[in-house]
């Protein structure tokens, strides 16, 4: 309740809402307007989620110092906070965008963006979860949390299109795949234009995932990643929180 009566989650569901209605009227194509809104859950939902939740957790320190006295398993109160923070976004996400994308798109192309969202909010809400253990002072950690962003949003496929300008005479489709596997970003961009089967729109790294696994084995493949980008930085994160002095 707490974070849902919060003024940023607010302003967050504003935002989604703003920008994602007026991307679908206003565009004259389905399949545009579902592009940008794609856009939306690759640039927006992740910084957020991250940014969000990581001062969330540093500002509620004394309050998880407080829990922490009292007789509760301290995989109970990770939980909780886990869930109360990934919860109210996506509420937000889901009235914000979830609503004029079933609306105004194909329902299975509503659907999977909407999963997608929902996946990149969880995603991203783990690896801040993650942040703030690694790292005790908040001013470090928000920073981190930016360049987390930046790498995933942006520098990695900087680096990756240049990486493929350079060894483009080589057979390089899978390493490709791998450096692929990496970014969840990619692997959720993956999913909606396949879904969408806008081919133009996939990119060599999308092109050369669909033709090596095929259509339903690059969903199941990319799926499981998803899955392991949600379990493996809240896991850690949980272990570090078990026995760090706080």
């Amino acid at each position: 309740m707490d974070n849902i009566k919060s003024r940023v989650v607010v302003v967050y569901f504003i935002l989604l809402a703003l920008l994602s209605w007026t991307s679908l009227l206003l565009q004259d194509n389905e399949s545009k307007g579902a592009l940008t809104v794609l856009n939306i859950i690759l640039f927006v939902t992740p910084l957020m989620s991250l940014l969000y939740t990581v001062t969330y957790l540093y500002d509620s320190h004394d309050f998880q110092v407080l829990l922490l006295s009292q007789p509760i398993r301290r995989k109970q109160i990770w939980q909780s906070l886990y869930t109360g923070v990934s919860s109210s976004l996506l509420i937000a996400f889901l009235i914000g965008s979830g609503i004029p994308m079933l609306l105004y798109t194909d329902w299975t192309t509503g659907l999977i963006l909407i999963l997608m969202g929902c996946v990149n909010t969880l995603i991203f809400v783990s690896i801040a979860f993650l942040t703030t253990m690694l790292t005790s002072d908040k001013t470090k950690g928000t920073g981190v949390a930016i360049l987390i962003w930046l790498l995933l949003t942006m520098i990695y496929d900087a680096i990756l299109l240049y990486a493929l300008f350079l060894l483009s005479e080589w057979p390089i489709e899978t390493p490709l795949l791998t450096l692929l596997m990496l970014n969840p970003l990619d692997l959720t961009r993956f999913q909606v234009i396949l879904q969408m089967d806008v081919s133009a729109m996939m990119g060599y790294g999308g092109a050369a995932f669909k033709e090596f696994l095929g259509a339903t084995g690059g969903i199941l493949v990319s799926s499981i990643l998803l899955l392991l980008w949600i379990i493996l930085p809240y896991l850690l994160s949980l272990r570090i929180f078990k026995k760090k002095d706080l």
